[in-house]
């Protein structure tokens, strides 16, 4: 125990700072844990513990610089290469080798925060989202020292094994320091925030997410030990996505309509096709607005989505590749109608 843990708790019990007061005899047992006086360290986790102690950790953080965020069971749609990648960050965790900080970078949409709930409940962790709002500051200085304050309290989890911590849009502090445009304040932040992650709790998992990776700090990158790139989609795995969501979407709302070869030719169309994030809220629109009477109306639906138009040109559907019968699903015509129509239109 250093003097500044005494100074720390007195200053905590004047200021009646129940949270801080807490945080800090945590790092005083988690101290004397570490040089090897273990029945001095429980004495101290029992006296807390008979209080109710503050724990920011797997429960409830109770923290203004956290958000708990649920871990997710549905399946997530990635390419094979980035699933490869993100089964190698379990692998590592696994191992507990000390690799524990991982960036996820790529464009809005290609499902990095929905990699990290994948993982949370691979792992059989907890999420705890930093509230940015909480820790950047317009008073001087008062980022830094928030900052330090977040790592304090996640180096002071009890369970440290159980929690992933998640810095979603790392940008807000992440942007290079030797950027003319950058404000002086923030990079300051950005060489705290170096500090801290080197003294970073191995046990604890670190996940960050960013979209603005070609502008990062390149110290910042260096503090991690993986980075995964989410922009490795081919065409085809987003078609392929796109078709798993559809009947997924189909099997949940149960509509039997289905004609995958009409929907791979809408889709087609969009050039380029959008991200899964993007992908996902396209189709569950499209499906849970289209008429319940009418099983292939999401068809049309998804046509407008793509297209930003509605399929009433039939000599337009016929050169986009349609043929006479699923133009008939996407007008709501009569193939005898679309046949003699586009036959006029020829002559």
């Amino acid at each position: 125990m250093k003097k500044k843990n005494v100074i720390n708790l007195v200053k905590y019990y004047a200021e009646k700072n129940d949270a801080g007061f807490r945080t800090e005899a945590y790092e005083i047992a988690r101290d004397f844990d570490n040089t090897g006086d273990y029945q001095l360290a429980e004495y101290i986790m029992s006296l807390l513990a008979d209080v109710n102690t503050f724990v920011p950790q797997v429960s409830d953080s109770g923290s203004a610089y956290f958000e708990k965020i649920e871990a997710v069971e549905d399946m997530l749609l990635l390419p094979d290469c980035i699933t490869q990648d993100l089964l190698g960050v379990v692998n590592a965790v696994g191992r507990k080798m000390g690799i524990n900080k991982f960036l996820f970078q790529g464009a809005p949409g290609t499902g990095k925060t929905e990699a990290v709930k994948q993982l949370a409940r691979i792992l059989n962790r907890e999420i705890f989202m930093v509230d940015f709002s909480s820790v950047i500051d317009s008073k001087l200085g008062q980022t830094q020292k928030n900052l330090a304050e977040l790592f304090k309290e996640m180096n002071s989890f009890v369970h440290p094994e159980k929690v992933i911590v998640l810095f979603d849009e790392i940008d807000a502090l992440a942007l290079d320091r030797t950027n003319a445009n950058d404000l002086r304040e923030m990079g300051r932040a950005t060489s705290t925030l170096l500090k801290c992650m080197d003294r970073l709790n191995e046990n604890i998992v670190l996940v960050a997410t960013t979209n603005l990776f070609e502008w990062f700090d390149k110290a910042l990158t260096r503090r991690f030990d993986s980075i995964i790139d989410f922009n490795r989609y081919t065409e085809e795995d987003l078609m392929d996505i796109s078709e798993k969501m559809l009947n997924s979407y189909l099997d949940k709302m149960k509509l039997v309509g289905r004609d995958i070869r009409l929907f791979r030719k809408i889709m087609k169309l969009a050039n380029p096709l959008p991200y899964p994030g993007e992908l996902k809220n396209l189709l569950k629109t499209s499906i849970a607005f289209s008429d319940m009477n009418d099983g292939m109306d999401y068809f049309r639906r998804i046509y407008y989505s793509v297209c930003n138009e509605k399929p009433t040109d039939l000599s337009k559907l016929q050169s986009q590749g349609f043929t006479v019968r699923e133009i008939e699903i996407l007008t709501c015509k009569s193939k005898s109608s679309v046949a003699r129509e586009l036959k006029a239109g020829a002559n």
